[in-house]
């Protein structure tokens, strides 16, 4: 301990040891002491020293703080002094104190680097690292997320590599969001910037660990654009998640949190005194609004955001800042970038924008405002570039914002008693600042983007220069600016506008050169031989020029193309031509202007090219060095060839157009062959099951004839009949109930019909008596056995007996006869039902033959229709072979056009560019 007490500061006698050899000594304490209390305190000793001398304690104690790490796990407070001993080596922090020697020999940033490297060159110093993170003692926490920043700072790629292989390594760092001490929650947000810095796949993990969540419920609680570092801190994260990772961007539109930005933007009416860190907050959320809708993300996904921009109310409270009063310069200028992207190309978006209203009195539109910004030389650079460029956007794919442009400048629409936009752009194109020229110019020429209808609307604009003399149109006031020889960037400005304008218009070139001073101006302007800084307008006349060719009518005599390409070759020469045309795409500032869409220059000087001018040029210079080169024969071969072509063509489509109803013809005919073949099939297994039960029902019926049961028969009969003419389970019931009624009454019939045979023999014994005269013997008889008295009394007792006998007989056969009746009433109901059921058997019979006949007309139809789809196959196929022909034909007569210099466009490309066209038509509501 007393040496202890040296090193760290204490009085001793003696010569001191040096830094070097402290740290050595301090280091074999670490490495040979068994008391923990020792090797903690030699711990302690290297921490104090690891700033002062960082060198040495890096180079010797960096394997024994490794040892500490991994041995004494159940000490955090060893732990800890080790891990701030580390992170002072790996850090980048340099003390203010340090020796200039020590400076010169190696600087921080070197070193730290290099015991990055030597501390990640085992993984499983790492993977040690990212496990003490787990441990909540304030003391390890804390000191192992500095230490993991300063690695990720210093080897970040090859940190985040074993990090990714690493199981739940960025697990447990997302859990440092959610711990209730604010000082390791920040310094985590700081270690996950680091962590997600240029790598895609830990990105997409960060975010689908919920941080999203997490760090927008952060920025709530932190107050929003009013709070501190925190809040940027998070801005910043998740800019890292979001920025160039489509995915995270989809996850973030698809997780609804677009609407939780909304009330970032809230701003108070009183908008004075904003601090710094609520301009760098607001700053960071506009950021991240501009990077969901950025014109470099996938369309689909851009225009996506968009919507949900519009649809939360996100674009309407950025307008709200665009008019509010009070906003620093800079982040009106960020919301103006801001919120030309969320309308750029979204139709809907792009007519809200047109519906907004600055509060003056009297109201004005948005546009009209931001245009005056534009047009006023007073107002910063930045600021005007963005007006542009929200002008830009507002144009983009908008014809109906187009035409609202070019409608404020025509005669029929002008209200003298307001400002209008075309009023500014006017305004902005002939004063005396270069950069409103360029500006205006620009504008303008975004409001005839792909819109040949506007173009001609333009040439209708008449400009009052002078009080006595007659208006003049706008292309001849642009050209009369350019023979003035006024300043490059005006010069260049109004060259673009015309480019842009003439361009695919043959009515605006034939206006043009109706002006007899425009050619020989181009000419003379191409021909002279001028310095460096003309170069660039010289290349813009020259285009000028060659689209005064390729777009030419032949309308004007004097001007023809053959004519102005004689000019050309007599007065300036094809090769100086197309080498002047070349200046344009040389040029230093071009490759700049064509990276994107947004207007990114350092001073107004830079100011010369526009981003859809640059792409314009890329496509003309081909088209028109090609048309400048070719000689009139060639053109006569070419316009031959194209007529010969076209006919080609209309022939191929109209065989493309015979083949496509053919084939839809055939399709019908498939489909109704399928739907007579399912119901050929159908009526196939109906026939077959009624066949098969008419069957059973005949063997029945023969087998119960044959038993000699023919009601049995009939009855199994009519049940089977119901069955197949679709008797319903309770009318079975039913006729059973009456079935078994029939066989009771049969029974009762067969009953009665044997008392009946009785009851007649007895009716016949009596009368056979009757009529032998048995009786009358009998009773003489008796009357002869007895006296004369007794015989008459028996005589008169016989003919009582006879009489009522008789009375008797009779009655039983008058009521055997009436049963008898019933009865043979019962037997005729049943026969008629037996009749009833040899009818219904008639009918299952009938229906038999017409099943049968119809199954004959549907395979009757089934074969004509297999016949005519071999014909048609058979037709088709010719048509193919002659379509082949043609392509040939075709194929050879492209192969001329190559071989003759022309360009020749395959039909695959027309096809999706006449598809691209009928898209930005689907796009277009009107």
């Amino acid at each position: 301990m007393n040496f202890l007490r040296g090193v760290m500061g204490g009085q001793s006698a003696g010569p001191q040891p040096s830094g070097a050899e402290t740290v050595q000594k301090l280091c074999d304490r670490v490495a040979s002491s068994t008391l923990l209390e020792d090797r903690r305190d030699a711990v302690r000793a290297l921490k104090a020293l690891s700033k002062k001398y960082r060198l040495e304690v890096g180079s010797q104690a960096m394997e024994h703080l490794v040892n500490v790490l991994q041995t004494d796990r159940s000490d955090s407070e060893i732990i800890g002094y080790a891990l701030d001993t580390l992170c002072n080596l790996i850090s980048n922090e340099v003390e203010e104190e340090e020796p200039e020697e020590n400076v010169q020999k190696a600087s921080s940033e070197d070193l730290a680097g290099q015991f990055a490297e030597i501390y990640i060159k085992q993984q499983e110093n790492l993977t040690l690292l990212l496990s003490l993170l787990e441990e909540f003692d304030f003391h390890v926490r804390w000191p192992a997320v500095k230490l993991l920043t300063a690695l990720l700072k210093n080897q970040g790629p090859q940190v985040q590599q074993i990090i990714l292989v690493s199981p739940m390594g960025v697990s447990k760092m997302m859990d440092l969001l959610a711990d209730s001490r604010e000082v390791i929650r920040n310094d985590g947000l700081l270690l996950l910037q680091q962590l997600t810095k240029a790598n895609a796949a830990i990105q997409k993990i960060v975010a689908f660990e919920n941080a999203f969540e997490r760090l927008l419920d952060i920025i709530t609680e932190e107050g929003m654009s009013d709070g501190g570092i925190v809040v940027e801190d998070c801005l910043l994260l998740l800019l890292n998640l979001m920025k160039n990772n489509s995915s995270n961007q989809n996850f973030f539109k698809e997780g609804s949190y677009i609407q939780r930005t909304k009330p970032w933007f809230e701003v108070a009416e009183d908008n004075s005194g904003w601090s710094a860190q609520k301009v760098t907050n607001l700053h960071l959320m506009l950021q991240l609004v501009r990077v969901l809708v950025s014109p470099v993300n996938p369309p689909g996904a851009t225009s996506s955001c968009q919507k949900s921009a519009f649809q939360c109310g996100l674009l309407q409270q950025l307008c709200t800042i665009l008019m509010a009063t009070g906003v620093p310069a800079d982040i009106l200028t960020e919301t103006i970038n801001t919120v030309s992207e969320v309308i750029r190309g979204s139709q809907v978006n792009q007519d809200y924008f047109a519906s907004v209203n600055a509060p003056s009195n009297p109201p004005r539109p948005a546009i009209v405002v931001l245009l005056m910004s534009m047009v006023n030389e007073r107002q910063p650079f930045v600021l005007r570039c963005a007006v542009l460029y929200c002008f830009q956007c507002f144009l983009y794919k908008n014809q109906k914002g187009q035409a609202e442009i070019v409608a404020t400048l025509l005669p029929a629409t002008i209200d003298a008693n307001s400002i209008s936009a075309g009023q500014l752009l006017c305004g902005g194109l002939f004063s005396t600042d270069s950069l409103s020229n360029w500006c205006a110019a620009v504008a303008l020429a975004h409001a005839l983007q792909d819109n040949s209808i506007q173009k001609e609307q333009l040439l209708r604009v008449q400009l009052a220069t002078s009080l006595g003399n007659p208006p003049v149109s706008l292309l001849q006031q642009c050209t009369n600016i350019l023979s003035q020889g006024s300043k490059e960037q005006t010069r260049v400005g109004l060259l673009m506008l015309l480019s842009t304008w003439m361009t695919n218009c043959p009515i605006a070139v034939t206006h043009f050169l109706h002006n007899q001073t425009n050619v020989p101006f181009l000419t003379a302007q191409i021909s002279e031989n001028l310095g460096e800084e003309e170069q660039l307008v010289q290349g813009l006349c020259a285009l000028l020029l060659g689209i005064c060719i390729y777009y030419n009518e032949n309308s004007l005599e004097n001007y023809t193309k053959e004519k102005l390409k004689q000019l050309i070759e007599k007065r300036i020469g094809k090769e100086i031509f197309i080498e002047k045309l070349a200046y344009i795409s040389k040029h230093e500032l071009y490759s700049r202007a064509g990276q994107k869409p947004q207007p990114s220059y350092n001073s107004p000087e830079q100011m010369l090219f526009d981003h859809d001018f640059t792409k314009l040029v890329k496509e003309l210079e081909v088209l028109i060095t090609k048309a400048i080169q070719k000689s009139s024969e060639d053109e006569k071969k070419e316009e031959e060839v194209k007529k010969s072509l076209e006919q080609h063509d209309s022939i191929v489509n109209q065989y493309k157009e015979l083949i496509r109803e053919q084939d839809l013809q055939l399709n019908e005919l498939k489909k109704q062959v399928t739907a007579l073949t399912n119901q050929n099939e159908h009526s196939q297994t109906t026939i077959t099951q009624q066949a098969s039960q008419i069957q059973q029902l005949r063997d029945q019926y023969n087998l119960l004839k044959i038993q000699g049961k023919p009601l049995d028969s009939q009855h199994h009969i009519h049940n089977e009949a119901a069955q197949i003419n679709g008797i319903q389970p309770k009318d079975t019931e039913e006729i059973g109930r009456l079935q078994e009624e029939i066989e009771e009454l049969k029974k009762q019939h067969n009953v009665l019909e044997g008392q009946l045979a009785e009851k007649e023999l007895e009716i016949n014994k009596l009368r056979a008596a009757q009529s032998t005269g048995n009786l009358a013997e009998v009773g003489t008889e008796i009357a002869g056995d007895q006296p004369t008295d007794q015989h008459k009394l028996v005589g008169t007792a016989e003919a009582l007996v006879r009489d009522n006998d008789g009375d008797s007989a009779a009655m039983k056969t008058a009521q055997l006869e009436n049963r008898l009746s019933v009865l043979d009433d019962e037997n005729k109901m049943l026969k008629d039902q037996l009749k009833m059921l040899t009818e219904e058997k008639k009918s299952l019979d009938q229906q038999l033959a017409s099943t049968n006949s119809t199954i004959a007309i549907l395979e009757t139809d089934k074969r004509k229709l297999q016949q005519e789809v071999t014909e048609s196959k058979k037709e088709q196929d010719d048509l193919l072979v002659l379509l082949a022909d043609q392509d040939q034909k075709i194929f050879g007569f492209k192969n001329r056009l190559k071989e003759l210099g022309e360009p020749v466009e395959d039909e695959d490309d027309l096809e999706s560019a006449d598809q691209e066209d009928d898209d930005d038509d689907d796009d277009d509501p009107n």
